[in-house]
This record gives structure tokens, sequence and C-alpha cells, in this order.
């Protein structure tokens, strides 16, 4: 097999995929976001590409510096909108995925994983086609990450989920607040988009569960997990024959909610995973509250502690990067 090459790739007619495998959907909230985004008669278009990345080698050495000048922090969370000084891109959105690729979407979840799901209604179809077709819808298999690649996804709605008291989501609908909404208030949150916009997804689930301070063996694999999401991003963005393509990568506290994961740590190895992958831009949305603070945490550490010579040895960065006695936090509960 050629260094990077998909583990399996598929195609998908995304009209015939709706209609051969139609979204299981288990909990009456996300039927109402559903009925919105796909009202009866609506046609699906568009081809659904679909590939499993195996792990990938890590580069020898990565630029702190042109890391750090190859990203950018946004306040907000994904509005899907494209970058305006960036020509000839792909635009590419994180999945904060889980092992078992989309195995909440039809539930009452609502973390970052099944809110993408259920504004991409395609995706719990493309699930039930992989179960069917016997092929292994993980993002990890072997404890090595399998990243998983979707592209041309019609994004059919958006759902709010800031709170808002008098259209009745006092508390929001994030996580489990979206279980305690009543379906009139997921209905009036839900808006169609007409026409639909299209996405391309990178699926990659973060380590879960870790206690105490990050281990270098921890570090490296969240690194690798990061960089082969990206990178499989960045040949896949190819065109024309090219070997490799422009990619804008959106992404944001990736494991930091359900899963634990320490919010200036998993920034940081996003930002040089992006470099090492050779992705154009890092497109960082912050969300609200501290959580700029934190991505210039991580930016500061950089430049303190690792720019110095460059470029730097990536093998060394696990072990340095431990050295700071970085800490997981805890769930979230979403």
């Amino acid at each position: 097999m050629p260094l990077e090459a998909a583990l399996e790739r598929r195609s998908f007619d995304a009209a015939r995929l709706m209609a051969e495998h139609p979204p299981i959907l288990r909990d009456a909230n996300k039927r109402a976001v559903h009925d919105v985004a796909c009202p009866r008669g609506c046609v699906h278009r568009g081809v659904v590409r679909y590939a499993r990345w195996p792990a990938l080698a890590l580069p020898r050495e990565v630029d702190i510096e042109a890391a750090l000048s190859h990203t950018e922090a946004v306040v907000g969370f994904y509005d899907y909108a494209p970058v305006r000084d960036v020509d000839c891109a792909m635009e590419w959105h994180v999945n904060f995925a889980d092992r078992d690729l989309f195995f909440g979407y039809g539930s009452s979840l609502f973390a970052q994983d099944e809110i993408q799901a259920a504004e991409h209604p395609v995706l719990g179809a493309l699930r039930e086609a992989l179960v069917v077709e016997g092929l292994p819808a993980v993002t990890v298999e072997a404890g090595s990450p399998t990243p998983v690649i979707v592209m041309g996804v019609e994004r059919r709605c958006r759902v709010a989920t800031e709170a808002n008291a008098e259209e009745g989501r006092p508390e929001g609908l994030y996580g489990s607040a979206f279980a305690r909404s009543s379906v009139e208030a997921v209905r009036r949150a839900t808006s169609r988009m007409e026409p639909p916009a299209t996405s391309n997804l990178i699926c990659i689930a973060a380590r879960a569960g870790g206690y105490g301070a990050y281990l270098a063996s921890e570090i490296q694999s969240i690194l690798v997990t990061a960089f082969s999401g990206f990178r499989a991003a960045v040949v896949e963005s190819a065109v024309d024959g090219d070997k490799l393509g422009r990619a804008v990568v959106h992404t944001g506290f990736w494991g930091c909610g359900a899963f634990g994961g320490n919010r200036v740590l998993m920034t940081l190895m996003q930002i040089l995973a992006a470099e090492l992958a050779q992705v154009h831009r890092l497109v960082f949305h912050v969300g609200a509250g501290d959580g700029l603070r934190s991505f210039d945490e991580a930016c500061l550490l950089a430049r303190r502690h690792l720019s110095g010579e460059t470029p730097k040895v990536v093998a060394d960065l696990p072990r340095r990067c431990a050295e700071w006695g970085l800490c997981w936090g805890t769930s979230d509960g979403n």
C-alpha cells in the first residue's frame, strides 16, 4: 500500500443513500430536527465521498513559528462560513468523533458530534450504509487512530443551541439540555437551509479518561491522531492530479468536553499537527467564555518553550510537553 493511502473508499449518491439507508432516529427531538431539515418531498443532491485512513508517520521536524503564523483564533463556534482571504482552498471542519463513528446520531445526545450529524442528516445514513456493507464504522481500530474523511455532505439546517428563555430553551440545547427540552422548543430552534450548503468533515476521536498530568505517550497519541486526520484532508483536497491540495481546517477544543481533555494542550497539539500536515490555515473556533485565554496560553507556551532553535525535532516534542505538567480535566457529562 502507498505511504499515504486510505484503508477504504466509497462514493454514495446522496439521494440513493438516504432512500436505501434512512437515518434511524430513536429520539423525538432528533426527529423534530430531521423533519425541519428534510421535509417530505425534499431532494438530496450530490455525491458523498467517504474514506477511512490509517495512522500516518509523523514528519521529522516542525517549524514552530510557521505553525503559529498559519493559525488564527475566531471567537464563537462553527458557522461554516468560508475563509474570505484564501483562494482555491478546500474548507474542512473537524468532527469531534467517538471511536464508534456517528454512534449517537439518533439518540438524545447532543454534543458537537451529534449536532453536526443532526445538521448534516446524510451522516446518519452513511453510518447505516457502512454497517450494512460490513465495513468498520470506527475512527480507532486495534488502538490505532483511523481518521474518517467525509466530503460533499449537505448541511440542511442550523440548530440554535444558545440559551433563549423566550424561545423555550432557558438552558440552551447543548449536551444534556437537549434531552430535557420540549419538541416544540427544538423545532423552533431549528432553521432549514435552502438551498443546503456543503461541508467536508475530518472525523477524529480524542483520547479519553486520562488522570493527572499528561504522559509523553498520551501526547504522542494525540499528535499522531490529529496529524493523520489533517494530513488525510490535505491529500483529499488535491485536484487535477496534484499530490497535495490547499486545505483550510476549522477546529476547536477537540476532546475537551465529555472526554475531559486539557484545552491548552489540545490546542497546541492541533496547531503543531496542522503545520506537520501542511494545512494552509488552521481556524480555531474558541467558543465563548474564556476560550480565547486557553488558545493564547497554548501559543505562549509554544513561543516560550519550543520556538528557540527551529525547526524542532518532532520526536522530542511529547517528552518536552509532558515536562510542563499539564493535567487532564474532567468530563463535562455531555
